[in-house]
Parts: structure tokens; C-alpha cells; sequence
């Protein structure tokens, strides 16, 4: 081979091995998150977390309410937290559950879950069948278990909800007396239908709905909604400032009987 024949082979070396080089270095480094063209088709991204969302609503199956005594798990969470303490007044004996369908602000039914006193339970079954007839919207009904018994998340999420035996911090009657501690009160769209707590000096859960204007799911004086629970022996707002939300058989609670079951 002559010297010029080697000068050209060795440059032609050279200007591969320089082009080579060059191509890695332009081309992007992987993604840690994108697949390979190579990968299979179930190496897809891991997407990011979401939040939590909120309980999706119980679509009915039935609509037929049901009543049953509180089972072991639902039980078990009430005690976790603090629904049910020793110091309240009514045991897991004195409570049923309610099941029955109500209607969202949107017209849909949904299944809730109320817990009261055994003594209530007829009453409560005859009254919210009559606003289901009578398309009385109604946000939310869980128990107060399922807000981790705190009372102020059920009534900022516009939740109706009956037995309540408040946490010390959240008592705003003794608890041996009552009636939400007693299964024999019920709060009625909270949110929409606030109370005026005097140790705040502020409506709450918040004061946006406390003007008594007329709107859905609204509780005003004398409304078909107060005068359905009259007839049942129910008081409406019994407290001495503004509670548009609240209903209950009487105060200091005691055993109860609606005149309609009476009758």
C-alpha cells in the first residue's frame, strides 16, 4: 500500500469515528418518565396521585326505607371517633339506623343513612318520605361518624344528619340533656339553614345562607317543612337565638312518642 493510499484510509477512519461520535452527543438523554420505542405497551407512566375524592353518593337499588340496629363496623367508628363515648347519654341498644332515598339539588335520588334514637325512628321515616314526595332537595345524609365525628365538617358540608353526642369542645348543651346526644334531634341542610353560635357571636357553619329569603332546600317559619314536623310533635329551632337548622322532640331530652304513633 502506498503512503498515499494509507493517509487516505486512515482520514476516512477518522471522519466515521468523528461521525459516530457526534450523533450520540446531539441526541436528547431518555426521559425517565417517557417509555422506550422498544418498551411494551403496558410500561405506560405512572400517573401522579390525586387527591382523595369525596364518598361517591349510594345510587338506590331500592325505594323502600329500611331500618336496622348499628352494626359492628359502623359501631367500631363511631367509638374510634368519639361519636360514642361512655358519658353519652344512649347506647348502641337505644340507636337505629335509617336508610331511605332522598333528592340532591340537582333532582337525582340518593340513598342516605340517618342514626337516631329508637324512639324517633317512625317519626323521622313518615317525614322524610313526605319530602322525597314533595322533591324537598336534601344535599348530604351521613352519619356523623363518617366526619370523623367532628361537628362542624358535617355542618360545613351541608349534611343532614340526627344523633350527635358532641365532643367536649363542640357541646353547646349539657350532654346528659340533649336531644342531638339522645338520638332525637336533626339538622336539616345545614349549611343553607345556619344557627348563630353566642360563643363565636357568629353564624355557623358560616353566615352567606342566614337571611331567610326563599330558596331550595330553605327552612323558613311556618313552611310546609316546620308545619310536617309539628304535626309529628317536632319543634323547630328550639334554643334561644337563630338555629334554622334544627329540630328535635324537646328539651332536656326525655323518652318520646309522636302523637302520631300514639294515635
Amino acid at each position: 500500500m502506498t503512503s498515499r493510499t494509507r493517509l487516505t484510509a486512515l482520514l476516512s477512519v477518522v471522519l466515521l469515528a468523528t461521525a459516530c461520535s457526534s450523533g450520540d452527543d446531539d441526541a436528547p438523554a431518555p426521559s425517565a418518565s417517557a417509555p422506550s420505542s422498544s418498551s411494551s405497551p403496558s410500561a405506560s407512566p405512572t400517573p401522579s396521585p390525586s387527591p382523595t375524592p369525596p364518598p361517591t353518593p349510594t345510587v338506590p337499588t331500592t325505594t323502600e326505607p329500611k331500618v336496622s340496629r348499628i352494626g359492628d363496623a359502623q359501631w367500631a367508628k363511631m367509638v374510634e371517633t368519639g361519636s360514642w363515648r361512655p358519658e353519652c347519654p344512649v347506647d348502641r341498644s337505644d340507636l337505629r339506623v335509617l336508610e331511605l332515598n332522598y333528592k340532591n339539588f340537582d333532582g337525582e335520588v340518593e340513598r342516605g343513612r340517618l342514626v337516631a334514637n329508637k324512639d324517633t325512628i317512625s317519626s323521622l321515616k313518615r317525614i322524610f318520605e313526605k319530602l322525597f314526595q314533595d322533591d324537598f332537595p336534601i344535599e348530604s345524609m351521613r352519619p356523623n361518624e363518617e366526619f370523623d365525628g367532628d361537628t362542624l365538617k358535617s355542618l360545613k358540608a351541608n349534611n343532614t344528619a340526627a344523633y350527635n353526642c358532641r365532643r367536649p369542645d363542640q357541646i353547646n348543651a349539657p350532654v346528659k340533656e340533649s336531644p342531638h346526644a339522645n338520638g332525637r334531634a336533626i339538622d336539616i341542610n345545614p349549611d343553607l339553614n345556619p344557627w348563630m353560635d353566642l360563643r363565636c357571636d357568629c353564624w355557623s357553619p358560616r353566615a352567606k345562607h342566614h337571611e331567610r329569603t326563599p330558596a331550595p332546600g330553605k327552612i323558613l317559619k311556618g313552611d310546609p317543612v316546620v308545619r310536617l314536623f309539628a304535626r309529628e310533635g317536632w319543634v323547630w329551632q328550639n334554643i334561644k337565638v337563630p338555629d334554622y337548622m334544627h329540630f328535635d322532640t324537646g328539651y332536656p331530652s326525655k323518652p318520646w312518642r309522636s302523637p302520631r304513633d300514639a294515635a
